[in-house]
């Protein structure tokens, strides 16, 4: 038994270990065939189940350092050091030294207290700006060990539970959400050099496309993603700058990146309702579906590629348009607009009709966002009195930004006539068109209780009937009809109601 127990003591270190210890305190880090002779392509690369499943010969020995000054490595204790720099260590050194500095920064430190490791975080961040430069100028290509390096060092830093800050559960007015303060992530000092880094390895012609797309795997996109949906929006920029890398670079990823982007948009429509980085997502499929090339693939057609589309979007638009919420039906109104930019005659005459009795509704909409426009006249009330050359850049594009988002759902549908495409399109088939929309310009022009909408209103109702009078002149006929019939509906209806009172009074008595 005793020897059992003394068997599990620990032993004195020998001095091969002693002299081992000494040689990595003084150098920094280990040697490079001891760090890579046990890596294969099998390594998780920093994004499968851990990111440290390889620290065994690395410094970092663990996911943070932020607890102590000093990193485990199989019981040894290293400090954390400075390595030497590029410029002082031989051309044929450079890539050893190269991945011994992207295993010193795979140390993650705690930046929600300041007062904590100091000194270390300022080497890491001195050795960062260190490998940015040196993969910008790096003149040959990167070795297969290198490229896993990276992404294991990339993965290490930048893939974390992101903590939302808590919303609560209550609609919001969509000022409020404009006006709400972003959250700044502590550690974006670190964070955005590691991302340098990784843009600029991803960009550099250095960089072996059929050895990275080994590390940069589907695994490694996926909680790229994930990434998207960080409340600072400096880390959201950083990413959509290189998700346009990556799919431009590694053109096997290209339909799995528009797959997971749409997976992404169902879990928000369907079930969260809440993310980040929608409008980077948005973004960036805009600019891809922009690059597509003529004749298109099946899975590449959008209305902007292939206009017989258009009436399929407009449909969809009208089954999901939304009948409470007047900012979201200001922005359908903008959408709408962009389709019927890619529309043809044949299409648009396809979905005219229920299109333009929805757009009838929006233009009797008595919806305004009052309280916006004196907000900006408050702020800007001053500048008003003087001329406008005095107004710096940023007021006078904010009182643009003011008067965009301040318009009415009416005076939004009314804006389609100032598109002369959408016009031209209108005007082709005014003959249907008119009839449908004729009561509700009539009823703006009489009794809109907002002036820009009544002005507006009146516009239109001249085009019409400058082109085409005989048509407006029997729209006017019809509508007169039915508000005398609708008029005499409603005496009727008025009558029969006070006779049911007399009756009711005379039981009662």
């Amino acid at each position: 038994m005793w020897k059992q127990i003394l068997s599990k003591l620990p032993k004195k270190s020998s001095k091969n270990d002693h002299h081992h210890h000494r040689g990595r305190e003084h150098g920094g880090g280990h040697s490079s065939s001891s760090s890579h002779a046990s890596t294969s392509k099998s390594t998780d690369n920093g994004h499968g189940k851990s990111a440290n499943s390889h620290t065994k010969n690395a410094p970092s020995g663990g996911r943070s350092a932020g607890n102590t000054n000093t990193n485990t490595n199989g019981g040894v204790f290293t400090p954390y050091e400075a390595l030497p720099s590029f410029k002082d260590v031989p051309n044929t050194e450079k890539q050893n030294l190269f991945i011994k500095k992207l295993n010193l920064c795979r140390v993650v430190f705690d930046f929600t207290d300041p007062t904590k490791n100091i000194k270390e975080k300022d080497i890491k961040r001195q050795t960062l700006l260190e490998l940015v430069d040196y993969v910008n100028s790096a003149n040959g290509k990167f070795s297969e060990v290198s490229i896993q390096e990276v992404v294991r060092m990339v993965s290490a830093n930048i893939f974390r539970t992101l903590n939302p800050q808590p919303r609560e559960n209550k609609v919001i007015d969509a000022l409020d959400l404009e006006e709400e303060e972003p959250s700044m992530d502590l550690a974006w000092p670190h964070l955005q050099l590691v991302y340098e880094l990784f843009l600029r390895f991803v960009a550099s012609p250095d960089t072996d496309t059929k050895l990275a797309k080994r590390y940069v795997d589907q695994s490694f996109v996926l909680r790229l993603l994930d990434l998207f949906d960080s409340e600072d929006p400096r880390e959201r920029d950083c990413l959509k700058t290189i998700l346009h890398r990556i799919y431009g670079k590694f053109m096997v990823h290209r339909p799995f990146i528009r797959k997971s982007i749409n997976n992404i948009f169902y879990r928000f429509v369907f079930e969260t309702e809440k993310h980040n980085g929608i409008a980077e997502f948005l973004e960036i499929l805009g600019s891809i579906i922009n690059g597509f090339a003529l004749p298109l693939k099946d899975e590449h057609k959008f209305v902007e590629k292939d206009c017989k589309l258009a009436d399929t979007v407009i449909r969809g638009l009208l089954k999901y348009w939304p009948v409470t919420n007047s900012s979201k039906e200001v922005m359908f109104l903008n959408e709408l607009e962009e389709v019927l930019e890619a529309t043809q005659p044949p299409e648009f005459q396809r979905c005219m009709v229920p299109l333009f009795r929805q757009i009838a509704r929006c233009l009797n909409s008595l919806h305004f966002q009052t309280w916006l426009f004196w907000v900006s006249v408050r702020v800007f009330r001053q500048e008003a009195r003087e001329s406008i050359y005095y107004m710096t850049h940023f007021q006078f594009g904010y009182v643009i930004y003011i008067i965009n988002i301040s318009s009415s759902v009416a005076e939004r549908a009314l804006f389609l006539w100032n598109n002369n495409h959408i016009e031209n399109l209108i005007m082709q088939s005014r003959k249907v068109i008119l009839p449908i929309i004729f009561p509700a310009l009539e009823r703006n022009a009489q009794k809109h209780w907002n002036q820009a909408v009544h002005s507006l209103t009146l516009n239109v109702r001249k085009i019409f009937s400058d082109l085409d009078p005989e048509l407006f002149k029997e729209c006017l006929a019809k509508f007169k009809e039915d508000e005398s019939k609708e008029g005499e509906t409603k005496a009727k209806r008025e009558a029969t109601w006070r006779r049911l009172e007399e009756v009711g009074m005379r039981k009662a008595s």
